[in-house]
């Protein structure tokens, strides 16, 4: 093995096949694609996050020949900007979906530029390289660095990514932060990643740094030495005489003797003194990121890397199962299922990644099965049965809920019950967790009168007991699914189909009304197009562009073929379909429900985001939801754009983003979209509008524009939004947590829309004590409020496990707002010695009987949607770093 400090010019062809940057005069550090308003053409954390990201998932690509397709060849990237479609298309095959992929680098990117906007963050100078701290730097990089390769050993990538963000943001920072690149270093830091090798020629508090410059622009105030050093930020810690400055109209410290500074955050003077070395720091500072991934990728092998960036075309699959005494049908329906989706996508690039299995009844649930081995949940699938406990309701929500946090997001969960909830308080907490988990679930319920006597009920129930389903399915985009027990099998198999990359097709009526037709539109780049009609339906017919009729006779048909089961009936329209609007003409008893789905591989991302102007970091503060009363912004990322069918074409045009309440489907205005960024990384802005900041309706977004060839395109995001009321942020230590301690958590609740009476509960999972000294809480407009809590972590909490932290901010009891939530997720983990290498090897499988996966700031708006990609810099062309593990250190 080579030693760490060897040059990267003296690694042979074998270990660094190409490093081929093409830079403009300057570029910047800045948080994310916000930031290059303020200073256009800089390189933001984000660029260099999902570069070195794309550059080491090529890397393994280029290594790991596709089963059953030509291996891939580097110089077929070369000269070319690398896009995850294009990576995804030659890999798995043509019209491959990146979309997991490019949500998993969207929260690894959004966690590094959080640095710069959270307040446990943001004044740290030891998580920014500030102050001299090199040393207390170096330590924080390398706990998190292991913070990541823990947390996605116990399989909760979601920590997992929040840490690496966190990572990557100080590593980046030290190469802008620091004088390495004045000192005319060429390389990385050869130490800064392994903890074994000591930091040396560390400035000293009595070595004079700089020297006072009262210009913006600071090019020889350092002085003439050889040690390290870094810029002094702020109030805290004070900056002793003779020390430079971070630099910036923001950094109090540059107005105080010696002048100016030495950050290379951005192309501006007016944020970066040494802004002229700022492409020198970006390039170290992008090899120092491929560097880490690739520490990461040895820790985790290639399983768990892939695991850790979702590069994977495949959704994870997750049942949640009611095993009392009536559901022998429904589980034999759900085993069929299962046995199914594994066998027709084993060694396909759609196998599931991950399964996830929770059992429920009355008065328990759980514990809840994960595995990345099909086999092993087929088994465990295998040995659940129909046991006890047949009155209703059940635990269903609770068992949901413990689902969403052990189901990666992006992900479809099938829920088999004949029960109405007993736990359906739990219900908008379990709504706003899909939302924050962006996960969809399906409902398959069977009624069966003829078995009334044999489902005992201990109290007269209502006719709206299911409405808690109705609620979950409706802000998850998934569907609630009334069938009987003949009829499960196969509906259950229809409903397994869609966690395929299928899309739901936006109609322009949402409600069924007598003598109106549901009108849609198809274009191009869809295929296997199915309509499905759930009720109580007398009759109905679809009609083509073209004005061909099918009506709803079983079997095939001039437009498809059509098949019912019960209430439920479905019609697969024939590939290819033609590109026009159609329409479904229903009639039926009640309020029967439409659904079109069709498979593409062009589809978007989103997320919603607070622009932060007046500091040092200019950038958009990431929303999972707008908050009512902040000007906010929606961040918009197409994919599949390289999946069009006609890649040496005109791109596909995108103009503006239809709003519609829900459910009722009626429109609540447009919004123009501005591109952000190089066309083909599909990447667009828009302004949320005030009008729709003041209301609480929920809303969904519907993305409008052409193909090349100008034909209309529409797409809808599978779930609904809303505006939160307030803004929450909780927020807990940095590390894990060790048994037999207390944490500290810090809360933050603040209003922009005028007075708020807020009651709050908190709660954890497992039912770890926790307490709280704010209960109560009245704010005026544009004024916070902060809260301590404490979370007791008994000895006997098991190592490598998972807690969940909840606050919910609800206005009066008698409010109709709905209720905010934060969610907290962190892990429990025994200390170990600090120079004890992590076992390499780790178990795929693990039965947990409490709830699931962490992070250390969550928000009511944190965490969810997904944007990423090379924001605004179309200089930057294929970085392929093939780069060696060099002396891998005990982290």
């Amino acid at each position: 093995m080579l030693p760490a400090d060897v040059p990267l010019s003296h690694l042979g062809p074998s270990v660094l096949l190409l490093l081929q940057l093409l830079l403009p005069p300057a570029s910047a550090f800045f948080p994310n694609i916000w930031s290059l308003l303020a200073a256009p053409g800089s390189i933001t954390h984000q660029d260099l996050t999902e570069e070195a990201a794309l550059n080491v998932t090529l890397q393994l690509f280029l290594e790991q020949p596709p089963p059953g397709r030509p291996p891939l060849r580097l110089e077929d990237f070369l000269g070319r900007t690398l896009l995850a479609d294009d990576l995804f298309a030659a890999y798995f095959g043509p019209g491959s979906p990146s979309r997991r992929f490019r949500a998993a680098l969207g929260e690894v990117s959004r966690a590094n530029a959080a640095q710069d906007f959270l307040p446990t963050s943001k004044n740290d100078p030891d998580l920014h390289f500030d102050a001299e701290r090199l040393g207390q730097g170096r330590t924080r990089l390398v706990e998190a660095l292991r913070e990541t390769v823990a947390a996605a050993r116990a399989l909760d990538y979601t920590l997992a990514r929040q840490r690496l963000g966190a990572a990557l943001h100080a590593l980046q920072d030290f190469y802008s932060h620091s004088n390495w690149v004045e000192l005319g270093r060429q390389q990385p830091h050869p130490h800064l990643l392994w903890p074994r090798q000591e930091l040396r020629s560390l400035a000293q508090v009595d070595n004079p740094t700089c020297s006072d410059c009262e210009e913006l622009s600071c090019p020889g105030n350092l002085l003439t030495f050889t040690l390290l050093t870094s810029g002094y930020f702020g109030t805290h810690p004070p900056k002793p005489p003779g020390k430079c400055s971070h630099g910036g109209h923001f950094d109090q410290s540059s107005s105080q003797p010696p002048r100016g500074g030495i950050n290379k955050d951005s192309t501006s003077p007016g944020f970066s003194p040494h802004h002229m070395l700022h492409l020198q720091a970006a390039k170290l500072a992008l090899l120092a990121s491929i560097q880490a991934f690739n520490l990461l990728r040895s820790r985790l092998g290639d399983s768990g890397f892939s695991r850790l960036l979702d590069i994977t075309p495949a959704s994870s699959l997750s049942f949640v199962l009611d095993t009392t005494g009536s559901m022998g049908e429904e589980i034999n329906a759900a085993k069929i299922q299962a046995r199914h989706i594994v066998e027709q996508r084993r060694g396909t690039p759609m196998e599931p990644t991950h399964y996830v299995l929770v059992p429920f009844h009355d008065p328990g649930f759980g514990p809840v099965f994960t595995t990345s081995d099909p086999d092993h949940f087929w088994q465990q699938l295998n040995e659940m049965h129909a046991l006890g406990g047949g009155d209703e309701p059940e635990m269903c929500l609770s068992a949901l809920e413990l689902a969403l946090l052990h189901t990666p997001p992006l992900s479809d969960i099938f829920v088999f019950t004949d029960a109405s909830p007993k736990d359906a308080f739990l219900t908008n907490r379990v709504e706003s967790l899909t939302q924050e988990r962006r996960c969809r679930v399906t409902f398959l319920v069977t009624e069966d009168p003829s078995r009334a006597q044999g489902r005992a009920r201990r109290e007269v129930l209502s006719p709206l007991r299911f409405e808690p389903y109705e609620a979950v399915a409706l802000a998850s985009g998934g569907e609630v699914i009334f069938t009987e027990d003949q009829y499960i099998q196969d509906v259950a198999a229809i409903a397994g189909d869609s966690i395929a990359d299928l899309v739901t097709l936006p109609l322009e009526s949402r409600v069924v009304v007598a003598e109106r037709p549901l009108v849609f539109r198809v274009d191009g780049l869809l295929q296997k197009v199915t309509v499905r009609i759930h009720g109580e339906v007398s009759s109905f017919w679809i009609r083509n562009p073209a004005g061909v009729f099918q009506g709803q006779e079983e079997g095939e048909g001039p437009l498809g073929h059509t098949r019912r089961f019960g209430r439920f009936w479905m019609m697969s329209v024939n590939d290819p379909p033609q590109s026009g609007t159609w329409e479904i003409q229903v009639t039926a008893k009640g309020t029967p429900r439409v659904r079109v789905q069709a498979q593409t591989s062009l589809d978007f991302l989103f997320h919603f985001g607070i622009p932060m102007e007046d500091g040092p970091h200019p950038g958009l503060y990431p929303l999972t939801q707008p908050v009512a009363g902040l000007q906010t912004q929606l961040l918009v990322e197409v994919t599949g754009l390289g999946s069009r069918g006609n890649p040496g074409g005109p791109l596909p045009h995108f103009s503006h983003v239809v709003l519609r309440g829900v459910p009722q489907g009626a429109e609540l205005g447009q919004v123009p979209l501005e591109p952000r960024g190089p066309p083909e990384r599909g990447l667009f802005s828009a302004s949320l509008p005030p009008t729709l900041l003041s209301t609480s309706v929920p809303f969904s977004l519907e993305l409008v524009g052409q193909d090349g060839a100008g034909r209309g395109l529409h797409r809808a995001a599978p779930q609904p939004c809303a505006v939160v009321p307030v803004l929450l942020e909780l927020s807990g230590p940095p590390g894990f947590l060790a048994p037999g301690t207390t944490a500290p958590l810090s809360l933050r609740i603040a209003s922009f829309s005028g007075p708020q009476d807020l009651y709050l509960r908190t709660s954890a999972k497992p039912s770890f004590a926790l307490t709280s000294n704010l209960s109560r809480v009245h704010l005026e407009q544009n004024e916070s409020a902060w809260g301590r809590l404490w979370l007791e972590v008994p000895d006997t909490a098991a190592s490598d496990s998972t807690v969940m932290v909840t606050v919910t901010a609800k206005d009066g009891e008698a409010s109709t707002m709905p209720p905010t939530h934060a969610f907290l997720r962190l892990l429990v983990r025994a200390p170990a010695p600090q120079d004890q290498l992590p076992a390499p090897a780790y178990s795929t499988d693990s039965v947990l009987n409490t709830s699931s996966p962490a992070s250390h700031l969550s928000t009511s708006v944190t965490q969810g949607g997904a944007w990423g990609g090379l924001l605004g810099n179309p200089w930057w062309t294929t970085f392929v770093g093939m780069l060696l593990l060099l002396s891998l250190g005990p982290w």
